[in-house]
């Protein structure tokens, strides 16, 4: 297609894209990119792809405004087991390599840019087959991807012929149930596994315990970042890059390989594919956690209902340590964090505690105590810890979101209702671009459109196995 619009209005619009979602338009592909706002401006009410353009330039674009353009502008094509050597690399190698090395058993897995779901369902596939006792390991696989309508698609877990086009019969037999309309539905095991969430990789923030996005063992990130500026996607890796944990594992598509985007890497070869490792020494100065020194009184969980002391502490107003309490580099709060994202999790909990003793009425210590948690598998315990938060602050919104998501994960809708609803609730005293405190910079108003798109999706069941 032809473009018809002004270069100057092409040209900054291409620049909203490029800084707001990430993706580029260079001049070659301007056709593209007036064929999908003449597309979107449907969905905007409004008569034509120029008045589309001049209403997107004219303000700030919202949340929902970057769905709709994400829908538009993003290409939705994929199908099971595509670039299968990248997948032989990463069951032939990879995967026995972390299972014989993990004596904890855990396993954290993510799909960046995901689409329809076909890639995160191949590799929960090949973990069905691959990982003896199940029940034994503690698996979480996160697929993440900007377009709403992909995850709907992705969630439902159901497909046509095409996108098994490059997988063998067998898989479509074991896994799969053929449909009264000729489409096949994903079986419940398999689709259990995979958490599927809205993430903006342009934009949002990761590596964060709020977003689970932490601490991963392998990321998947193929066919996206060759839609990206350079300067785009090397903020994007660099992100990617600190999210691993230490020798950790980045998986791209054979057309991303580049010795200048993953420098801080080093490649491997496997047969007709590179793959990039994160230097097993990567944090070589703060490679280990130490472990806190046992307190005089150890902690010990708290039983229901909370004892009286802390009772009397939840009732009363909140004093100034809530907000003066020392949770900056160096003290066992921040020690916990970088715990947590280097994959140490009992030392990670062990500081969290310790940051607990030295401030039992600080609800920040028990909130971040409850993200460890349920990174352990323990979603009870992470309950639990949520819930001492909220009695010490009943308006800790991201204990709220936390809890919510947890409630949603177990299926207890009604639940998760209430605190998803609470959280938007406080989250009208805070201004839009206000960063939430314990968030790792997210905003108040980005936290209100996260919680407003896990609200229109279907529910998940959580993916730990």
């Amino acid at each position: 297609m032809r473009p018809t619009l002004p270069d100057s209005l092409l040209s900054a619009l291409s620049a909203l894209l490029a800084a707001r979602i990430g993706l580029h338009f260079p001049k070659e592909r301007w056709g593209d990119l007036e064929r999908g706002i003449a597309a979107a401006a449907t969905a905007f009410d409004l008569p034509d792809a120029a008045s589309c353009a001049q209403r997107l330039l004219s303000a700030p674009l919202a949340h929902r405004e970057i769905e709709i353009l994400a829908s538009h502008l993003t290409v939705g094509e994929t199908y099971f087991f595509r670039e299968p050597r990248s997948l032989d690399g990463f069951e032939q190698h990879i995967l026995p390599a972390l299972l014989q090395a993990r004596d904890a058993r855990r396993l954290r897995i993510w799909c960046a840019g995901c689409c329809t779901g076909e890639e995160a369902y191949s590799i929960a596939m090949l973990l069905d087959r691959l990982i003896p006792e199940h029940e034994a390991w503690n698996v979480t696989l996160l697929a993440t991807d900007i377009n709403p309508a992909f995850l709907r698609k992705a969630a439902e877990g159901v497909y046509g012929d095409w996108s098994f086009r490059a997988t063998p019969d067998w898989i479509r037999a074991r896994y799969f149930k053929r449909k009264r309309d000729g489409r096949y539905a994903l079986h419940p095991r398999i689709r259990n596994k995979v958490t599927f969430s809205y993430l903006n990789l342009a934009e949002d923030v990761y590596p964060s315990l709020s977003n689970n996005t932490n601490a991963m063992d392998v990321i998947f990130c193929r066919n996206v970042l060759m839609y990206f500026t350079a300067e785009r996607a090397r903020a994007v890796v660099k992100q990617l890059y600190r999210s691993l944990v230490d020798g950790g594992w980045l998986i791209v598509s054979p057309a991303e390989t580049s010795s200048v985007l993953f420098s801080r890497f080093a490649s491997v070869a496997f047969a007709g594919a590179t793959l990039y490792r994160k230097p097993a020494d990567a944090a070589a100065p703060r490679s280990e956690c130490p472990v806190p020194a046992p307190a005089a009184e150890p902690w010990r969980p708290l039983a229901q209902p909370l004892p009286p002391a802390l009772q009397e502490v939840a009732a009363a107003p909140a004093p100034a340590s809530l907000a003066a309490a020392p949770h900056g580099p160096g003290t066992p709060a921040q020690t916990a964090r970088d715990c947590a994202n280097r994959g140490q999790l009992d030392e990670a909990a062990a500081w969290c505690r310790e940051a607990i003793a030295a401030d039992k009425l600080n609800p920040a210590g028990y909130y971040l105590l409850a993200t460890v948690q349920q990174e352990q598998g323990q979603n009870a315990a992470a309950v639990q810890s949520l819930q001492r938060a909220l009695y010490l602050d009943p308006d800790f919104v991201l204990a709220h979101f936390a809890l919510g998501n947890l409630y949603r994960s177990q299926g207890r809708q009604r639940e998760a209702q209430r605190h998803f609803e609470r959280a938007q609730s406080v989250l009208q005293t805070h201004l839009p671009d206000e960063i939430l405190p314990e968030s790792e910079g997210l905003t108040a108003g980005r936290l209100g459109e996260i919680i407003a798109s896990v609200q229109s999706s279907q529910p998940q069941t959580a993916a730990r196995t």
